[in-house]
């Protein structure tokens, strides 16, 4: 299958909005479920989470699209920027940082109401159940944004990506068996062999093999 050129790797990390450059803690945010009954590989997955992306989220909280239309239904690849409309908030840039057959992660740019980036992931676990698992790692963007989160971000946030799982869970197979999780963690820093420019917030590697 054809892709698109990669962008080289310092086109990719150029002009993020950092952690470092955010205000608050740097919190990190876990959102995962087992699809039930999953009729398809997790690499297969993410294969069609990358190509149809904006169709995973909730319209009403917010709305993606590709900033090169020419690429619609296209495998989202390293380097590609995609416009995000926030309700409520205003529309801001992400950047594909990395990708692999199992993940794929997006930073933010400049002007966004987070500094950091977010990872979409699916593998198996080690009773073969494949998991859908979202996994950011952000401090507020900004002072006002902070207090903005504070306020009303952290719902909205939650209401995003455990939808996007769900919608992901019910493209896959039937849906999510038991609850979605939903989880924040307060770090002190970076985890050690973390990569804010190039690297994924976790690895999916999964377990049992071939997917």
């Amino acid at each position: 299958m054809a892709h698109g050129p990669r962008h080289p790797a310092e086109h990719v990390a150029e002009g993020l909005l950092l952690p470092d450059m955010g205000a608050g803690p740097l919190l990190q945010r876990d959102y995962w479920g087992v699809i039930r009954r999953c009729r398809y590989a997790p690499a297969d997955i993410m294969d069609w989470v990358g190509r149809h992306f904006p169709e995973f989220a909730p319209e009403e909280l917010c709305v993606f699209a590709r900033e090169d239309a020419s690429r619609e239904d296209q495998p989202l690849e390293e380097g590609e920027t995609l416009r995000v409309h926030i309700h409520g908030a205003g529309t801001f840039g992400v950047r594909v940082i990395h990708k692999n057959a199992r993940s794929l992660t997006l930073a933010t740019l400049p002007g966004h109401p987070e500094a950091g980036r977010i990872t979409f992931g699916a593998y198996r676990n080690v009773h073969r159940d494949v998991i859908f698992h979202i996994r950011s790692r952000a401090r507020s963007g900004s002072p006002v944004h902070y207090w903005g989160f504070v306020t009303a971000g952290e719902a909205m946030q939650t209401n995003t990506w455990t939808e996007f799982v769900t919608r992901v869970a019910v493209s896959a197979g039937d849906g999510v068996l038991g609850v979605i999780h939903a989880d924040t963690s307060h770090l002190d820093a970076e985890p050690r062999g973390g990569d804010v420019e190039a690297g994924p917030t976790f690895l999916a590697l999964g377990s049992g093999g071939d997917d």
